[in-house]
């Protein structure tokens, strides 16, 4: 992981949230899918391979090509910090996260 700074303040808003959870409803059962949610959340916004995914959603389906050459083996990260807006990505990724975090809403109202 390139930016352990995000992981780390990732963690730490977990950690406050679980802790928000628990006061206000005392109940394990709601803390520990809090942090499932958080853990899982936190996965698939920090881990994956932005590099692949930041490209059109049609060539999600073709490998990557790698610049022949001596540098080759090292994955070159310009920008990686920066994604381009493609509207498909982004509303896939938003109905994912709210049907998420309503589920999540729910159970922790009930």
């Amino acid at each position: 992981m390139d930016n352990d700074a995000a992981l780390r303040t990732s963690l730490v808003a977990l950690a406050a949230l679980m802790a928000v959870v628990g006061l206000c409803s005392f109940s394990l059962k709601k803390v520990l899918a809090t942090y499932a949610y958080g853990i899982l959340g936190i996965a698939v916004l920090l881990l994956p391979d932005w590099e692949f995914f930041d490209r059109d959603f049609s060539q999600w389906f073709t490998p990557m090509t790698v610049p022949p050459g001596p540098g080759a083996n090292r994955i070159v990260r310009s920008g990686a910090g920066r994604f381009k807006f493609y509207p498909l990505r982004v509303a896939v990724l938003s109905a994912i996260y709210c049907f998420g975090l309503y589920k999540w809403w729910m159970f922790v109202s009930s």
